[in-house]
């Protein structure tokens, strides 16, 4: 991953009538990144996919991917930037070599054998489409995104309604995907997807951008409290009934200030003559900072 940026939103707006869906909203997606945009239902997230992919012209505001703007790149622009849609679905008597052959032929390019071995498709191309499981067509849906061999992909809500299993490969594909070279742009409810995927995320919260970072930077802006377990050999803190709770040897301190107080903490440690066995530091979880901002409603 590099800091060249493939996709460019600045100052987009986008209403229908007197409701804004987007206010304004401005982030960059990094050249091989996998990037992931949050938000609860109704904050503007599928307007702004759908003003990158170019199904609907923004009000105001800038987009540009890999040079191109999305309303008069054309062919080009289609064969750049794929997308898997939230919803989508194809002819139910239609077979996924139909499929497949109908889409790389629209796109000008030959099938793509190493994406149909990937993504595990050998076995079910002459199936028809409603004979396939939710994760066979998620898998599909996916090759079809990426016959074009893309720049960028976009993802909406990939792993919804796919088991445990599913969503592990899922998940190595598009790691796989990463390791390419391909950008991809990760759009999910699933904050435990987001935190163990994405390099960088956008929560937008009300049609704006409420915060951006790596996962460990949004987390670590919280103002929730942070736990931290500590275990030492003569239990020294223990013995000075400073803890807040006691489990196995261990207290647990909560705070706000993580590095001052553990600072102090070890120094008093020290001080007793005593030694630390374990120390934990559990930082709040995404899932925990996104309710957070969601009902700050603020951007920062």
């Amino acid at each position: 991953m590099n800091g060249e940026m493939i996709i460019e939103v600045s100052g987009l707006k986008k209403h229908y009538g007197s409701t804004h869906a987007v206010s304004d909203v401005s982030f960059g997606v990094r050249k091989g990144e996998i990037f992931g945009l949050l938000g609860p239902n109704g904050a503007g997230k599928t307007t702004t996919l759908e003003c990158i992919e170019g199904i609907r012209r923004q009000d105001a505001g800038t987009i540009h991917i890999a040079g191109f703007n999305p309303q008069n790149g054309g062919h080009d622009f289609r064969r750049i930037l794929g997308v898997q849609l939230q919803a989508s679905a194809l002819p139910e008597a239609m077979r996924v070599d139909e499929a497949i052959s109908l889409v790389s032929a629209y796109q000008k390019v030959s099938w793509r054998k190493d994406i149909i071995e990937m993504l595990g498709l050998d076995g079910i191309l002459k199936k028809q489409y409603h004979a396939l499981s939710t994760g066979q067509k998620r898998r599909v849906n996916l090759a079809l995104a990426l016959t074009s061999s893309p720049q960028a992909v976009i993802l909406d809500e990939p792993t919804a309604g796919l088991d445990v299993e599913g969503r592990a490969n899922l998940h190595a594909i598009i790691r796989k995907l990463k390791g390419e070279g391909v950008t991809v742009v990760l759009a999910t409810h699933d904050m435990a997807e987001a935190e163990d995927l994405c390099d960088r995320i956008v929560i937008i919260v009300k049609g704006k951008v409420s915060i951006t970072g790596t996962p460990e930077q949004i987390t670590a802006a919280a103002g929730i409290s942070t736990n931290i377990m500590i275990r030492t050999a003569k239990g020294c803190l223990i013995k000075e009934g400073i803890q807040n709770s006691q489990n196995n040897g261990y207290v647990k301190y909560t705070t706000e200030n993580t590095a001052d107080f553990l600072m102090e903490l070890l120094q008093k440690v020290k001080d007793c003559g005593d030694t630390v066995y374990d120390l934990r530091v559990e930082r709040p979880s995404l899932e925990e900072r996104f309710l957070e901002i969601v009902k700050g409603g603020k951007s920062e």
